[in-house]
């Protein structure tokens, strides 16, 4: 839903932005679009470390801005941690394309502990007040909070390692006809295996709204999952093929996933891959549901939380691809780079890593939100 803020000043309008974020920015500078008075949410990036650097996170900034639908006004926060007003260069320059975009500015404020500034009047400042809307859904403490994996104790991990390797036996027999030396496999095992007959309805049944995981919360979700089930979903998220079938899945519903999975069959056949069928990997078309997306990121820190290390990478590389398609970068690189530091070629941290690091955003990102 479109959020309207209607801030008194800017002490309650600055109260309000880390709701509207998710989270309480820190060495940040974040651009609020306006259309016709009303603003959907901002956007962030790090602040330049160099002076060298002002004019391409400017251009960026307003680069963004201008492919959000409609905006017609900004309003710039720097985000700093010195007491003095700093960065005045930068709200210069984003004034400078602002005004080459035809984007009116209604204001410029410099952030540092709890207080503010007015970069277009010096004369004005004073504290930022809490937002009494918040209650205990209070943001993040910033941008960078939230991106830990949940705490799975080792016992646990233990009961997902032995019914891992449980799996991967008897899906050697189930998929290869390869029965093991001492022909035993175990029976919840095998039970667990049969879900892959269809594998968009078993990624499907992992969407919270299903039931099968609760809302994310301390690790202790954990207890609630099937110990199979969890290894036969960390198995999958271990193979590009069939990752990127749950991926589709989570983004697009079931018809995603049997039009992903019917597509990779036939490119295994020689078949070209459909680029339509691929385009929403780099954020083209419909914007997916943030419900979906949410409880498939779960899922995944879940699994990868769970997991052990040889099998993490392609699944801290699907948390990195729904965080930044939730416009959370920040995070996505970080999946990234955990997953990169046990496999340093791993294929799709690489990309996403990549985008992250070009500052490319999803499409959808700058399209509003239904509703």
């Amino acid at each position: 839903m479109t959020t309207i803020i209607k801030a008194r000043d800017a002490a309650d309008f600055l109260s309000l932005v880390p709701r509207l974020l998710g989270y309480e920015p820190r060495r940040s500078v974040v651009l609020i679009p306006f259309s016709a008075g009303r603003t959907g949410g901002g956007l962030r990036v790090d602040l330049p470390h160099a002076a060298a650097d002002t004019d391409a996170v400017a251009s960026t900034l307003i680069g963004f801005a201008c492919r959000v639908e409609h905006t017609d006004a900004y309003a710039v926060l720097v985000y700093d941690d010195a007491d003095a007003v700093t960065h005045a260069e930068l709200v210069a320059a984003l004034e400078v394309r602002a005004q080459a975009c035809g984007l009116r500015r209604i204001d410029a404020l410099h952030i540092s502990s709890g207080r503010w500034r007015s970069y277009l009047d010096p004369a004005l400042g004073g504290t930022i007040a809490g937002d009494p809307d918040a209650g205990t859904n209070r943001p993040a403490a910033d941008q960078g909070a939230g991106a830990s994996l949940p705490h799975v104790d080792f016992a646990r991990s233990e009961r997902v390692g032995r019914a891992l390797t449980e799996c991967a036996r008897a899906l050697e027999w189930v998929l290869n006809g390869s029965r093991p030396a001492d022909a035993r496999i175990h029976p919840d095992a095998l039970v667990a295996s049969l879900a892959l007959e269809d594998l968009p309805a078993f990624f499907e049944s992992w969407i919270p709204s299903h039931g099968a995981v609760p809302p994310p919360g301390d690790g202790t979700d954990a207890e609630h999952v099937d110990v199979q089930d969890l290894a036969l979903l960390i198995w999958c998220l271990a193979r590009p093929a069939l990752r990127d079938i749950a991926l589709a899945t989570w983004v697009r519903g079931v018809d995603g996933g049997d039009a992903a999975l019917t597509a990779q069959q036939e490119w295994e056949a020689g078949v070209a891959y459909p680029d339509e069928l691929g385009a929403w990997m780099m954020g083209e078309g419909p914007r997916p549901d943030v419900d979906r997306l949410t409880g498939a990121l779960e899922v995944c820190r879940l699994a990868a939380a769970s997991a052990p290390a040889a099998y993490r990478p392609g699944i801290l590389a699907a948390s990195a691809w729904l965080s930044w398609a939730l416009g959370r970068s920040t995070h996505a690189a970080r999946y990234c780079e955990q997953a990169l530091a046990i496999d340093a070629e791993h294929g799709l941290s690489l990309i996403v890593l990549s985008m992250v690091d070009a500052g490319h955003l999803p499409d959808w990102a700058f399209r509003a939100q239904p509703g």
